[in-house]
């Protein structure tokens, strides 16, 4: 097997090679690593590399294997986390210059567990500035691997395109707004943004805390529910984190779609293109012939919460950079600057009204499951965006925003989500198909997203890159 097929295989295909010593992990370490150098200065993915302890990490898990002490479908793989999860003695610097030199004393829980699971961690991913809209000037943004001249999604814009690029067998990344499903939507791969709450915060710097979510960065659906099954569960050292027993999501992979029902609003569904349009709704109707049945419905009004967001998240962030801002605000970028005075300036009243929007908007958006058990949308509005489609400051994102249109009102809701491509990728990326699940719904997310992979192959289209 060439190197270049070897680092696109699938994490599940990967597991079961590493399971039955087709291939070590150093073996697998030591190709990525070689393609990382050969790719990462035209695609700027990452930001670290760990040479020297992804090796180690991957004898480890060699000779565990060897011995019969096999952890699961993780170990021995070769995966990356975004710059702002925590990582022990290594630099974490969510992309900032206010952090550059940070080197933290404790590593993420989810980081903890990938490493327990046997994962080789291969180094740190590039993003937006703490994960907000724009890159620090300093820090040249990443290259979407379907055009350079495309946007790669925010904010976890490396951890999409190491993914999409075969630079990582899957990665984490974070989402507040929409930074999960957008860079997965903008590079052609599967994201899960768990339930608020299923996946630990601790050890991960915060954008706004009431609507972080983190979760994986796949290439397909079973390597998501893989990845899930190791970072979900309550931690005791997070306060947010949902003390509820975590589901088998590789199993659920395998139920196939009979017996879904699948809610669209079709109305909902026009503000995405007619590209994007036309390849969700020829997804609902390869769901309903694999068994799925699909029921027409309608979402609340996302207006008012959408404007909600834009208080909630500000006012969090500006409390999340009260250590450091303003204190060293020269070290911060002028978009992210923009975003936390805003915040700044949010009276505790206004946070008050935008949260009671939330709270209706979510309490009504869980209704539609009594009928459905999971809602498809689009991930984005159009599957190629100008790489300059966020403008320079928080003024942008004020007023009807398209982009979040699609992502942000279940951040606000709390609901997990899984995106995945659903077409044939033209200008840019695959179009995107987003399900979205009742509250700790993931298994059925992984279901139905699997049942869909197995009816198509939109999942296995690969970017035109060329590291030449």
């Amino acid at each position: 097997m060439d190197a270049e097929t070897l680092c696109y295989l699938p994490l599940h295909k990967v597991a079961e090679k590493l399971r039955n010593r087709e291939i070590t992990s150093q073996e697998l370490t030591k190709a990525l690593l070689v393609r990382i150098r050969q790719a990462n200065p035209q695609l700027r993915a990452y930001l670290t590399v760990l040479d020297a302890p992804a090796l180690n990490a991957a004898a480890r898990a060699d000779t565990e294997i060897t011995a019969g002490l096999y952890r699961g479908p993780l170990h021995g793989v070769p995966i990356a986390v975004k710059d702002l999860c925590q990582t022990k003695g290594v630099l974490t610097t969510c992309a900032s210059n206010v952090l550059r030199d940070w080197r933290p004393d404790f590593s993420a829980t989810l980081v903890d567990r990938l490493e327990a699971a046997g994962a080789v961690l291969l180094g740190k991913l590039h993003m937006t500035e703490f994960a907000v809209a724009w890159y620090h000037p300093d820090f040249p943004r990443p290259m979407n691997p379907w055009g350079a001249d495309l946007w790669p999604g925010a904010s976890s814009s490396g951890s999409g395109v190491a993914t999409a690029t075969g630079l990582c067998f899957a990665s984490i990344g974070s989402d507040t707004g929409g930074s999960i499903r957008l860079p997965s939507a903008a590079n052609g791969v599967v994201g899960l943004k768990p339930t608020w709450g299923r996946v630990s915060r601790y050890g991960v710097f915060p954008l706004g805390e009431s609507l972080d979510h983190l979760g994986p960065i796949t290439r397909t659906v079973v390597d998501a529910a893989h990845m899930l099954s190791v970072i979900a569960g309550h931690d005791p050292v997070d306060a947010t984190s949902l003390h509820m027993p975590v589901e088998d999501y590789a199993a659920a992979c395998e139920r196939g779609a009979k017996g879904l029902t699948i809610g669209l609003d079709e109305k909902y569904l026009s503000a995405a293109s007619n590209e994007i349009g036309a390849a969700v709704i020829e997804a609902m109707r390869t769901l309903e012939q694999a068994g799925a049945k699909i029921s027409s419905v309608r979402i609340p009004e996302i207006e008012g919460p959408l404007a909600a967001w834009i208080p909630i998240c500000t006012a969090e962030t500006a409390a999340a950079h009260e250590a450091y801002y303003p204190a060293r605000a020269a070290d911060y970028g002028p978009g992210i600057r923009s975003f936390i005075e805003y915040g700044r300036k949010v009276r505790g009243q206004d946070y008050a009204k935008a949260y009671m929007v939330r709270e209706g908007f979510a309490t009504r958006f869980q209704t539609l499951f009594e009928t459905i058990d999971i809602f498809a949308c689009a991930s984005m509005p159009e599957s190629a965006l100008p790489a300059g489609v966020i403008p320079d400051d928080v003024n942008s994102l004020l007023g009807p925003n398209p982009l979040l249109n699609f992502t942000a009102p279940y951040n606000l809701s709390r609901n997990p989500t899984l995106s995945l491509p659903c077409g044939k990728a033209g200008a840019g990326a695959p179009p995107s198909l987003q399900l979205v699940g009742r509250l700790l719904g993931e298994a059925a997310l992984l279901q139905a997203g699997a049942a869909f992979e197995r009816a198509s192959d939109w999942h296995e289209q690969r970017p035109p890159i060329d590291f030449g």
